[in-house]
């Protein structure tokens, strides 16, 4: 079982600083979503976590070791993650695609074993994309192809996973395909699951644990009923909203809000750095 946790995690890119001391241990077994306002640092929170950026000051520890000594391919038995825009998989196949997923585990010339086969078909199965196998990526649907990619995240065997917007761009049935399956995966498997959510019902319905992030540090780190409410969602996204008991899950939800007027104010007319930087964290 993994632990990990940051300490007074601070991250920035050139002189802009974007995280602030941040300091959360992230539920082992859970499901975690981030919430959060369009550049609060919800997205350079993941990857410096999952050490695709550097930080610069403060520790990332998972299973007691920063992650800064970590080996590339010990780290990558232990995190997955899934960017919120995937490299193209132009010309692959649903097979190669998920087959990179086992690059931790290879020796030599890479070849693949019968091990590597079995865990190949294993995660196709779990994710309903068995039957995609020797279909082109680029033949799917978005929702397909957000399940081969979540496919090649489970190949690598790993006890967490982080997801970056995984329903940026789908519609509403598919992205409830892609968070059922993880909150599957989460059940019956007992994987990790951290992902940052625009979507605050679709936060709150499949969070064990919530993060709301503003200006780079925390708001409110706690269940569902502690960050989905009017105080914390003022103080977050500056709107007034009205929450409700969703009828079904029996959790928090959002059902109609308005934005504090006099109260917000445009951080792209206060900031010229801001649109240049916002897509990137």
């Amino acid at each position: 079982m993994s632990c990990l946790y940051t300490e007074d995690l601070s991250i920035g890119y050139e002189e802009r600083l974007i995280v602030k001391e941040l300091s959360v241990k992230i539920p082992n077994n859970k499901i975690t979503t981030i919430i959060g306002p369009n550049g609060c640092g919800k997205s350079t929170l993941l990857k410096a976590i999952t050490r695709i950026i550097s930080h610069q000051s403060g520790a990332v520890i998972l299973d007691g070791e920063n992650i800064i000594k970590e080996n590339t391919k010990m780290l990558a038995k232990k995190i997955a993650i899934l960017p919120q825009t995937p490299e193209s998989a132009s010309g692959l196949t649903v097979g190669e695609l998920v087959s990179y997923g086992r690059f931790p585990y290879q020796k030599g010339f890479g070849r693949l074993t019968k091990k590597d086969y079995e865990v190949i078909d294993w995660a196709l199965e779990v994710t309903g994309t068995k039957d995609f196998k020797f279909r082109p990526v680029d033949a799917l649907s978005g929702g397909q192809r957000q399940r081969v990619w979540i496919a090649m995240a489970l190949a690598q065997e790993t006890e967490i996973i982080f997801l970056d917007e995984p329903t940026t761009y789908l519609d509403m049935a598919h992205q409830l395909e892609v968070l059922e399956l993880l909150q599957k995966l989460n059940e019956e498997q007992g994987r990790t699951i951290v992902m940052v959510l625009h979507d605050l019902n679709q936060a709150a319905r499949f969070a064990d644990f919530i993060i709301a992030l503003k200006d780079g540090e925390i708001v409110k780190a706690g269940d569902c009923e502690e960050v989905i409410n009017h105080n914390v969602l003022k103080k977050v996204f500056h709107i007034d909203a009205e929450i409700g008991l969703d009828p079904r899950t029996k959790k928090p939800m959002c059902i109609t809000y308005n934005l504090l007027k006099g109260e917000y104010k445009d951080e792209k007319t206060i900031d010229p750095i801001y649109s240049s930087l916002s897509a990137t964290y």
